[in-house]
């Protein structure tokens, strides 16, 4: 994409009256192969107001390559969503600690980038570790992590999982509901951790917007949009096999953005379907598809008071 294509497709990005939540391209979860500077390019010629940082690419990029970036975001009038976690905690220490040792290098360049978020999600259960076990493992190793990112100006978002079907399907199940993610961030104790909400998952842990409420805006780092299958019950829902942003309207979303709009919530939000037939699709298809279904999510949103 050209930097004139880039100045005249800034002008499409839907700009919502009152609401600091922005809409992010997460190349990756619509089943789209693409390198950061790619995904830039994709997230101005669709309308897109944010990108997901790449931790990787930025940290191997030479600094003259992450200004031309930088400066080509600032011409689309993109910002930063969130990156993803370069940090394998869920299994053996000697995996978690060679990804410990390379976080600092990671962060570092997130933070020369001006990304400021970092996500990843917590597995709902566990064939080898009793619920405690599993949560003093969480608790050491994503503080340790958390204290990194913190160093780096880096705020720290942690998704449960809720799908029954996924609690259920090893021996001892884990943090699958809003409340336990919290007990978790406190027991963390680090100011810079919050939450990952996704609406599937709220959906499938069958929460309210009362519990949405009981939040406030600085602890949601960033936002996932989904929706559900219909004709199967909330229990029978299977966390790889979801929709578009109002696809089926099963999961309320007007009342989930609604809710975190009048919190004063200021996240990133991307779609993450796990959708066969979108992944089918041709990217160029695939990117105005999910484009469209975001634009479509966040008409929803009633200016906050």
């Amino acid at each position: 994409m050209t930097r004139r294509d880039l100045l005249a497709s800034a002008g499409l990005a839907l700009l919502v009256p009152g609401t600091k939540m922005k809409i992010q391209l997460d190349c990756g979860s619509i089943g789209v192969k693409a390198s950061l500077p790619e995904a830039v390019a994709f997230a101005a010629r669709y309308g897109f107001e944010a990108v997901t940082a790449d931790s990787g690419w930025l940290a191997a990029a030479s600094p003259a390559e992450r200004q031309s970036l930088l400066g080509r975001m600032r011409e689309a009038k993109l910002v930063w969503g969130q990156a993803g976690l370069p940090v394998d905690f869920r299994r053996g220490e000697e995996d978690f600690r060679k990804g410990l040792r390379e976080l600092p290098a990671r962060a570092r360049a997130l933070q020369q980038a001006g990304a400021d978020r970092v996500t990843t999600w917590i597995s709902p259960a566990s064939d080898d570790l009793t619920y405690l076990e599993n949560f003093r493992l969480h608790v050491r190793r994503l503080r340790e992590v958390a204290a990194v990112l913190g160093d780096h100006g880096c705020r720290f978002g942690l998704e449960y999982v809720g799908p029954k079907t996924s609690w259920t399907a090893r021996r001892f199940p884990f943090i699958h509901t809003l409340r336990e993610a919290r007990e978790l961030i406190a027991e963390i104790g680090r100011t810079n951790v919050g939450l990952v909400l996704d609406s599937w998952h709220w959906y499938t842990a069958g929460e309210t917007v009362d519990e949405l409420r009981s939040l406030r805006a600085e602890d949601v780092i960033s936002i996932d949009l989904n929706d559900a299958p219909a004709g199967r019950a909330r229990d029978e829902q299977k966390d790889l096999e979801r929709e578009l942003p109002l696809a089926t309207g099963v999961i309320p979303l007007a009342d989930f953005l609604n809710t975190l709009n009048a919190l004063g919530c200021d996240a990133p939000a991307r779609c993450e379907p796990f959708n066969a037939a979108l992944r089918a699709m041709p990217p160029e298809q695939a990117l105005a598809t999910a484009a469209a279904a975001m634009r479509k999510a966040f008409a929803l949103i009633r200016p906050s008071a």
